[in-house]
């Protein structure tokens, strides 16, 4: 992984007061130098990582929506998901909230000399993490892009959340099953019904989407680790803006940033009707907040796989000379 470069922050500091030493952030750009064009920070997913042109090639890349000729990309890992060499992983994952991540990540920029961004962008915890970071920089970002996401994580997140740390902890095989549920989470019956029809494996009666789940599972084993999931998964349960603040549009309507909601219709993770429901919350205080959705049978993954619709909202943001 010699591509990937790393900035150590000598002190970083949780939320509860736990104090981190000498912590390593690796993070790659990729584009036009930074220093020469518009900054665009792109946040990962839960299992994602900082190599945005292999799991998000669609959307960045030449002559993609995000357009490596035109701006400066850059992509931090989160610390402990472990794409990285030797990588440090936390056992304390429990002490983490996504507002820490936020604090580290403008930590980071600030010692790359970058003050201000055209664009935070992020799908699922990476939008999370993109509204935390909002509120917590309110003037340094011109076009704040939360996708498949929301400002705080619901209940229903919560709940799914617990299972998911329940399968991580007491799983005989922790990271397939656990993997198993959340791909559940992230597409739709209809998408199942659509790419399966109940098929079966030839010469077998195994169903095709058992045998899809249970590749999802032993695919994620392979590349990632148990400690990374059970931070993500925390982190994506810690989301909300409002933790120790004042509720949500007073707290919003101070991020000066160009707001650009981007919802799935079918998203069963991080509703459309959360997302609409905050938009109205917010539009009357705040002009620039835009609503964006898109249509799809896939659900939360949407963003992932409809790559043309997504790129038609992010074309024109991303449009500016």
């Amino acid at each position: 992984m010699d591509f990937l470069q790393k900035i150590t922050i000598p002190e970083w500091t949780l939320e509860n007061g736990t104090i981190i030493k000498n912590v390593n952030i690796f993070y790659q750009t990729f584009g036009l130098p930074i220093g020469s064009a518009p900054i665009v920070l792109v946040n990962h997913t839960l299992t994602g990582n900082s190599n945005v042109l292999e799991w998000w090639g669609n959307i960045v890349g030449e002559n993609k929506a995000i357009d490596i000729k035109k701006f400066s990309i850059i992509a931090f890992n989160i610390p402990g998901n472990g794409y990285e060499e030797n990588p440090t992983y936390f056992s304390n994952y429990t002490d983490f909230r996504a507002i820490d991540v936020a604090v580290l990540f403008w930590e980071a920029l600030h010692r790359l000399s970058i003050d201000n961004l055209f664009a935070v962008i992020g799908g699922s915890l990476g939008g999370g993490i993109a509204w935390e970071m909002a509120v917590l920089n309110p003037e340094a970002i011109r076009n704040l892009i939360p996708i498949a996401s929301d400002y705080r994580s619901s209940d229903w997140v919560l709940a799914n959340a617990l299972i998911q740390d329940k399968l991580l902890s007491h799983s005989r095989k922790p990271l397939e099953d656990a993997r198993m549920h959340a791909m559940l989470l992230y597409r739709t019956p209809l998408s199942l019904k659509y790419k399966f029809q109940r098929q079966h494996i030839d010469g077998n009666d195994q169903f095709q989407v058992e045998s899809w789940l249970k590749k999802h599972g032993e695919k994620l084993k392979n590349r990632f680790s148990l400690p990374a999931y059970k931070l993500m998964n925390q982190l994506l349960k810690t989301i909300d803006i409002t933790h120790n603040r004042a509720d949500f549009v007073t707290v919003a309507k101070n991020i000066k940033s160009d707001i650009h909601i981007v919802c799935i219709n079918t998203d069963g993770l991080f509703t459309q009707e959360d997302n609409l429901e905050i938009f109205e919350l917010l539009k009357p205080h705040k002009a620039n907040t835009y609503y964006n959705e898109i249509k799809s049978i896939h659900g939360h993954d949407a963003f992932l796989i409809e790559s043309d619709k997504l790129s038609q909202i992010l074309i024109p943001i991303f449009t500016f000379y």
